[in-house]
């Protein structure tokens, strides 16, 4: 069958123009069976069919899209997405990338230019906001102000990429977070180029990209590399998904949350197993669900651990298009190009699932998660016994609350050790001792107060996924204000911030009145970006961080955000827990999560009468009213007319000229990536892994938060140690995230995590033993021993390895390291990606089997081979095993490469060099 009998175009007319587009309808009308596929397969057809060249995109490719079935398949499907999104920790590392290319081009004799952004490129600079100032009227401009004195160098650099790429768009610093600048602003619904009509599509650089699923723009999040490889014209390969129906019923109860329902699908799915695949939201509950709620679903994909949750596009879509000021010759064409090609939200009972899952809304109920994964769902009337439990399992540490403390202090348990703190002779620190708990009194001043274990001590509304929901966030200020009405605020142990997706919020919620009682509560607006959702906390206060440190106190985070892994939030909090936006605003009126909030009074009026959550929570009637007043797409127009502008700060920005970066040996962010200079042109023979040690031993879970940290770090640490070196104070080392763009820094902090745990090393964080003398010190440490050794180095892990965000260090550490192989029982979709696009092979055992049940202990050598000669996908390779006591033996294990594609990029030693070479032989 030849292509001819796929490619049918049509032509849209309306005032929007006219274009031409590639019909699906003309395919099902000529008996291809268009309307049994899932919307999102719909797209990718689409987009196959629109892209196919015959090579890199075949008639085999197209047809494989036309005939899928519910059980997915194992072929290559192509994808040309239609842009690219970055933010900047993750685009940074991508842009060194894009501009060492260019260096090796032009050392190579070749035309620089030639490594370009051949499709739009979106960055957002939104991750690195921290949150060093909270709680008054000036702490955004402070916050702003430490931001560019922290960043100026990468700021540079970005502006520099913005004027020497073509496609190459960069939104400044304090205008708000990607993916909702993405919802609100980016996503077209449908594109046109060059007269042509097609779905709007992109990957992104960030694990929630799936956000803009919510307005029903199919795209996913990819690691840096994959985004790079794309925009620089190839297609990005994966298997055939199968796709999940998720039914939805009914309608939330009042008193309900869109928080309440994501967290809820959070746990449905991750237990229904949905990794690598598509979930596509189908059935009557979608009518009651906003575009917002929606799209904070399709954020926590990656909580789910699938590549994308979409939205079809109906009536509620378009109204949200229309609400958000796009132009409605852009809405007339959404609407009619998605009903003549068969993408409108219709003929669902039609559509084939490879499973299904159902949820009646009217089921949900008031939901948290914690304290460490997003799918950890406590119902919130169980919360305090949950917690109470946690304390036990995890620390061993037997509950009580406060006023049982006091009372034992009163019969004979120790004494207070009271003292003054250097620098600060207004403030102390008493400890009391009550068998496995501790109390810890504060002297500030005048004032004194208690923390122990379960305090809050950060109370972050924060982060894209409900700060996107106008809901969410005016119910947030009413319970601030009925708390004011009340007499009652937030206790002064609790590090408070509001930090909005956009800057349409701030005016929405002035309008409302509603900022205004926020801030009477210590939630003042600390910058419009990710802030603690990515671990950009900020310090904690002197008196608690010692008093945290000194009493080893299990205290907690509430936050409005979708990541909750071990040290992510802050590395001295070890509990960490999800919620509403009026929920953490209800905690931090408590103070503490050892509270059952449906029973006892949040704290007490001036007269000595309890207040209550229920007393504070308005009811969704008050919100719409509200909303109708407040909301005006005014905001949208004003804002996003200035969105690529920036402030004086960033318009004063010194830009370096010239198509080639001049790269600054003295530079601790930003240097020439190692990955590419002196690259062969040709491709290296494909060689064996023999006498492999294992770096690292894990567990399940293994997050690429544990892998390749994005927050703060420590003197000691190698890279404080790294950056001490070079005459760097601990005042400027910044954060891991923002030093991305340094390879030095970045491999030292690769599994450097505090929570880390290693079964190599006694120590938690990142400790390994030497194999060969059994000493215990950094895993870079250990790595650079055995670099000298020429000794190979692996990683073996349980289920679930590299889960979390699409981080490209967390795959370009482990390979700087020294590691060629991982051996995991499963993986999470981008990691696994991320490794083969690095030239790290992931391995996996097979079915049944794991470390444990092959008596695997780790100091053992590894061996792989049987693949030199010529590589399939998911091929069976044998892993000899020499163990410390001269014993052999060898077990099947199974090569994750895929696909061929990804054997290619294997064989390159990486998906840049592949792309690379491409140019080189041009």
């Amino acid at each position: 069958m030849t292509i001819v009998t796929y490619q049918r175009v049509e032509t849209l007319s309306g005032r929007y123009g006219s274009y031409s587009y590639y019909s699906l309808r003309s395919l099902n009308d000529a008996g291809f069976p268009v309307e049994c596929l899932p919307f999102s397969v719909r797209i990718l057809l689409e987009n196959a069919i629109r892209n196919f060249d015959g090579f890199a995109i075949t008639n085999e490719h197209i047809a494989s899209l036309i005939n899928w079935s519910p059980g997915g398949g194992s072929g290559d499907i192509p994808f040309k997405p239609a842009r690219v999104l970055m933010q900047d920790f993750t685009g940074v590392p991508a842009v060194v990338d894009i501009a060492s290319l260019r260096a090796e081009m032009a050392r190579k004799g070749k035309d620089p230019d030639l490594i370009n952004p051949l499709i739009p490129v979106d960055l957002v600079i939104d991750h690195s906001v921290q949150v060093d100032y909270f709680g008054t009227d000036y702490a955004y401009e402070q916050n702003i102000a430490e931001e560019y004195s922290r960043n100026k160098e990468r700021y540079e650099f970005l502006k520099w990429a913005q004027g020497s790429f073509d496609n190459f768009s960069v939104v400044p610093p304090g205008m708000g977070i990607c993916h909702q600048v993405n919802l609100e602003y980016l996503a077209k619904g449908i594109v046109t180029r060059n007269q042509l009509a097609f779905p709007d599509s992109l990957v992104g650089t960030d694990s929630h990209t799936p956000m803009v699923n919510g307005i029903g723009v199919l795209g996913w999040g990819v690691g840096g590399i994959e985004a790079e490889a794309a925009l620089l014209g190839q297609p990005i390969y994966f298997l055939m998904p199968q796709v999940v129906g998720l039914k939805l019923s009914g309608r939330l109860s009042p008193g309900v949350s869109g928080t309440d329902l994501v967290l809820t699908i959070t746990r449905l799915l991750r237990d229904h197993g949905v990794i690598g695949k598509f979930v596509e939201v189908f059935g009557s509950g979608l009518e009651s669900l906003s575009v917002p709620d929606r799209a904070s679903i399709g954020n926590m994909s990656p909580e789910f651990g699938c590549t994308v949750t979409y939205f079809p596009i109906d009536s509620k879509t378009l109204d949200y298009m229309r609400s958000t000021g796009r132009a409605e010759e852009q809405i007339e064409l959404t609407e009619d190009y998605c009903k003549a090609n068969m993408l409108w939200r219709s003929g669902e009972d039609k559509i084939l699932y490879s499973t299904l899952v159902e949820l009646d809304l009217g089921t949900v109920k008031t939901t948290v998660s914690g304290p460490k994964r997003p799918q950890d769902k406590i119902l919130l009337k169980d919360f305090r016994a949950r917690f109470i439990n946690i304390l036990k399992e995890s620390y061993g540490r037997e509950y009580l609350p406060p006023a049982m403390l006091e009372r034992w202090q009163g019969e004979g348990g120790s004494q207070p050790a009271s003292a003054a703190q250097p620098g600060n002779q207004d403030m102390t620190i008493e400890t009391l001792k009550g068998k496995d708990q501790k109390q810890v009194w504060l002297n500030m001043g005048r004032e004194k107060y208690m923390l122990n274990d379960g305090s809050i001590v950060i109370a972050a509304i924060t982060s894209c996924t409900n700060t996107s929901n106008p809901y969410l966030m005016i119910a947030a200020g009413l319970v601030a204000r009925k708390a004011r009405q009340r007499g009652v605020g937030t206790k002064p142990w609790v590090k408070t911030s509001l930090a909005s997706g956009s800057k349409v919020v701030t005016d929405y919620l002035s309008r409302a009145g509603l900022l205004g009682d926020l801030q009477a509560l210590n939630f003042h607006t600390v910058g419009y970006g990710c802030t603690s959702c990515i671990g950009n906390s900020g310090p904690l206060p002197e008196h608690i961080s010692m008093a945290i440190e000194d009493n080893d106190l299990v205290v907690a985070s509430v936050l409005s955000g979708n990541r909750n892994f071990e040290a992510r939030i802050h590395p001295q909090v070890k509990m960490n827990f999800l919620m509403s936006p009026m929920l953490v605003v209800a905690y931090a009126i408590a103070g503490r999560v050892d509270i059952d909030l449906e029973a006892e009074p949040l704290a007490y009026d001036p007269n000595g009468n309890g207040v209550f959550y229920h007393d504070l929570m308005p009811d969704g009637k008050e919100v719409y009213q509200m909303m109708e007043t407040a909301l005006s797409k005014n905001d949208y127009w004003k804002n996003y007319a200035e969105i690529f502008a920036g402030n004086a700060a960033w318009q004063n920005l010194r830009v370096p000229e010239g198509q080639l970066y001049s790269w600054d040996a003295e530079s601790t962010y930003i240097k020439e990536s190692p990955f590419f200079k002196d690259l062969a042109e040709e491709v290296p023979e494909v060689r064996a892994v023999s006498n492999a040690r294992v770096l690292l031993m894990l567990g399940d879970s293994i997050t690429t938060d544990h892998i390749s940290p994005a927050g703060s770090f420590r003197e000691d640490s190698a890279a404080g140690l790294y950056l001490s070196g070079l005459g760097i104070q601990k005042a400027n080392y910044n954060s891991y995230g923002s030093r991305r763009g340094n390879d030095e820094v970045m491999i030292r902090g690769t599994f450097a995590n505090v929570r880390i745990r290693n079964a190599l090393s006694d120590r938690e964080g990142g400790y390994t033993r030497f194999h060969p003398t059994a000493e215990q010190m950094s895993v870079f440490d250990a790595s650079v021993r055995y670099r000298a050794a020429n000794t190979p180095l692996m990683v073996l892990a349980g289920r679930e390895y590299g889960s979390g965000s699409s981080r490209d260090w967390a795959a370009k550490g482990t390979f700087l390291l020294g590691i060629r192989l991982v051996l995991a029982e499963s993986y999470e979709r981008i990691h696994r990606s991320n490794l083969v696009g690095v030239g790290v092979m992931p391995i996996e055992y097979l079915p049944g089997e794991s470390a444990v049940t092959l008596g695997l202990d780790g100091t053992e050598s590894f061996s792989l081979g049987g693949y030199e000669n010529g590589i399939t996908p998911g091929m069976e390779l044998d892993l000899k095993v020499l163990s410390a006591n001269g014993l052999e033996k060898s077990f099947r294990v199974i090569c994750r490469l895929d696909s061929n594609i990804e054997i290619e990029y294997y064989k390159n030693g990486g998906i840049l060099q592949y792309v690379m070479r491409q140019f080189l032989h041009r």
